[in-house]
């Protein structure tokens, strides 16, 4: 008794610990205005599928960095440091566009078939919706951390993995619940409060990035002298 006492706390101390170390940074609900906006040219029908898929997506990248994501970067020689100054820049540049750009993008061509309609919304829907919009650079490091440091032993480390698949599965879902219901947003703006709000989190974004970046850096910074140093 005392044994499945201790396994459930630590199962549910798993999963609070992942969906609130990857909550604040994906942050679904902030990057709803931006994921209306950007499909703003689609029907109800097209935006709700690629909400649906932007969720999956989201889910296999995280569940991915949680798993192997740390064995992948030791394999390529890649520290965490490296991957958000990399991210961080795609993270500016992808924030730069939606500031400069237009609000809303050109309503598709309603003529195309539908297997080049669907082919363009599974790659839109990955590139940039997913990544790096939804699951960027800094949800990605945290999901390595989270997986970097398994436990040793079977039953404590299935019992981590489901934990961690759980804490997923809730945030994929928030994403996709967000996404989903965005247009309640735009309905509630307004066309001059779409416009200001799409601006104010461009710019949020592109700070994001900037952080992200500065981050990495300073990781990359403090770990060169120590490799400098001969052994």
């Amino acid at each position: 008794m005392t044994n499945l006492s201790g396994d459930l706390h630590h199962f549910a101390t798993t999963i609070l610990l992942a969906v609130g170390a990857l909550i604040p940074i994906v942050d679904p609900l902030g990057g709803a205005p931006i994921y209306l906006v950007m499909t703003a040219g689609l029907t109800a029908d097209e935006r709700a599928r690629m909400a649906r898929t932007v969720a999956v997506n989201s889910f296999l990248l995280l569940i991915a960095s949680t798993f192997i994501g740390a064995y992948v970067l030791d394999f390529f020689a890649v520290s965490i440091p490296a991957v958000q100054v990399a991210g961080g820049a795609v993270v500016c540049s992808f924030g730069w566009s939606l500031l400069n750009g237009p609000v809303a993008p050109s309503t598709p061509d309603r003529g195309r078939s539908q297997a080049d309609s669907a082919g363009a919304l599974s790659r839109r829907a990955f590139y940039p919706m997913t990544l790096p919009l939804t699951v960027g650079p800094g949800s990605i490091s945290v999901a390595v951390t989270l997986g970097a440091n398994p436990p040793s032993g079977l039953r404590p480390l299935l019992l981590t993995a489901l934990a961690h698949a759980v804490g997923v599965v809730i945030v994929a879902a928030s994403v996709f619940l967000c996404y989903r219901y965005a247009d309640r947003i735009l309905k509630a703006l307004g066309p001059t409060g779409t416009d200001v709000f799409m601006r104010l989190s461009a710019f949020i974004l592109l700070c994001i990035g900037v952080q992200i970046a500065m981050t990495g850096l300073s990781g990359l910074l403090g770990t060169a002298p120590k490799q400098l140093i001969p052994p």
